[in-house]
């Protein structure tokens, strides 16, 4: 290819900037910027032109049928609907000489349906960034910036007549942290965000970081970016002050219950029987200095029953009720509190609901069975947090013994089953309501097939005639 064909196609991409059904000429070294706008819009492109002076648009036939013009505003909530006469057909599509800017156009092809576009002169939104400062008035939970420039809002409207505002996409970036869950342990690890606003018409505003961060830059606008001409702005705080608190938690059940009314579906993951054995761990940002789990019997907090100045509780609830935990976090001076928020759920408390106490004793079971069915006798409970059981034979003589309500007995003596026939037990139990239990019946083993042997955990065997 020679020299001169490559300067002619490359003067033909200055001029024309093509999007499917409509192309725009004049635009010089400017690329036309297409938005997609949402679906509810009814707008099928928003066009951003650098400088609209000059421009001719052309909308390509698809059907090979002049297609008809009309533009459309909104002056004070009034729809304002146009013909647009200065158009030319040349036998493949129809084109408007000079686009009139920040105006939507409707064109149609027969009885097809309209298509409806936006065109913004970008030369009416200019945007200039020159300084920075922090705003003295910045908050624990907002950090906010003077900027010296402007980049005003971008207005547009949907085909229903409603504003909207074309996202600039300013970018800030600075340095923060983020919890880290991928490894053995949570940790905080200090990583590069950025946040974007649509405009500076609101200001420039974040909540503070969590480490100490020197530097925040300003960069855009999204469409300076597209064009190669994006500008940006900075400042240096050299003593900053500003670092943000927050802070994640988690509470993982030690030694869960297994019992029938623990399996009815009725406990939460926290919530359920009683000896309940919790393990409450916060995990607090850099700036946090003071640092406390709070329980309490409401879930505003005002009746604080419980108070831990540690990052982690190890703690089991025993008695009957609803309990509220949360973890509280500080600044030195004491004015910047914030919450531990699940890293799970993102709650900012847990709530622990310890049952009233059950206990039922069944009267009949099979050792040795086979299948492993009803083979144990075991208790069903909730929230006993004292528990002792006697079994005799009917000679009275103790043929065992256990103190953990989640034990029972497999029907054997000495590491044999035990004859078939009726035994005896005696139960004395204390439940997280303060219920105290004394039980007594008869258990009645029946036949089973005769080799199998064992015992169970939680039990010692006693002395048997």
């Amino acid at each position: 290819m020679n020299k001169r064909m490559i300067m002619l196609m490359a003067a033909a991409l200055t001029l024309l900037s093509t999007s499917g059904q409509v192309s725009f000429t004049g635009v010089g070294g400017h690329s036309v910027y297409e938005v997609t706008p949402e679906a509810n819009t009814d707008l099928n492109k928003i066009f951003v032109v650098y400088n609209t002076d000059g421009v001719g648009m052309t909308f390509n036939s698809s059907t090979g049928e002049r297609a008809t013009w009309e533009s459309f505003y909104y002056n004070n909530g009034n729809l304002v609907m146009e013909p647009v006469t200065d158009i030319r057909w040349n036998g493949m599509g129809t084109t408007l000489n000079r686009v009139i800017p920040n105006i939507g156009y409707k064109i149609q092809e027969g009885n097809n349906h309209p298509y409806y576009y936006w065109v913004v002169n970008y030369a009416d939104y200019t945007m200039e960034l020159n300084d920075m400062f922090l705003n003295e008035d910045s908050s624990c939970d907002l950090l906010s910036f003077i900027i010296d420039g402007h980049a005003d809002p971008i207005t547009y409207y949907t085909v229903d007549g409603f504003p909207r505002v074309l996202d600039r996409e300013l970018k800030l970036t600075y340095n923060t942290l983020e919890l880290d869950t991928t490894g053995l342990e949570p940790k905080w690890v200090e990583v590069q965000v950025t946040d974007t606003f649509p405009s500076l018409a609101q200001g420039v505003s974040i909540a503070p970081p969590l480490c100490k961060t020197n530097t925040f830059v300003l960069t855009g606008d999204r469409f300076l970016e597209y064009w190669n001409e994006a500008d940006s702005c900075r400042t240096d705080l050299e003593d900053p002050n500003l670092v943000g608190l927050s802070a994640k938690m988690s509470a993982v059940v030690q030694d869960p219950r297994d019992d029938p009314f623990e399996r009815e579906g009725n406990s939460t993951e926290l919530s359920g029987s009683a000896p309940r054995h919790i393990v409450f761990t916060g995990y607090p940002s850099d700036g946090v200095v003071y640092r406390a789990w709070e329980m309490a019997t409401d879930p505003e907090f005002q009746n604080i029953i419980l108070q831990y100045n540690q990052d982690q509780v190890d703690y089991t609830f025993d008695e009957w009720g609803t309990y509220y935990m949360r973890y509280v976090v500080n600044n030195a001076a004491g004015t910047c509190p914030a919450y531990g928020e699940d890293i799970v759920t993102g709650d900012d408390y847990y709530t622990i609901s310890i049952s009233e106490s059950q206990l039922e004793c069944p009267n009949i079971f099979s050792p040795g069975s086979t299948p492993l069915v009803n083979d144990v006798w075991k208790v069903s409970y909730k929230s006993l947090v004292e528990f002792h059981c006697w079994i005799f034979n009917r000679w009275g003589n103790l043929v065992y013994e256990y103190t953990d309500p989640a034990g029972g007995w497999d029907g054997t003596y000495r590491g044999q089953l035990v004859d078939t026939g009726v035994y005896y037990y005696v139960v004395t139990a204390v439940g997280s309501d303060g219920v105290k239990y004394k039980r007594r019946g008869d258990i009645n083993i029946l036949k089973y097939k005769k080799g199998a042997q064992g015992t169970t955990d939680g039990g010692t065997g006693g002395m048997g005639n």
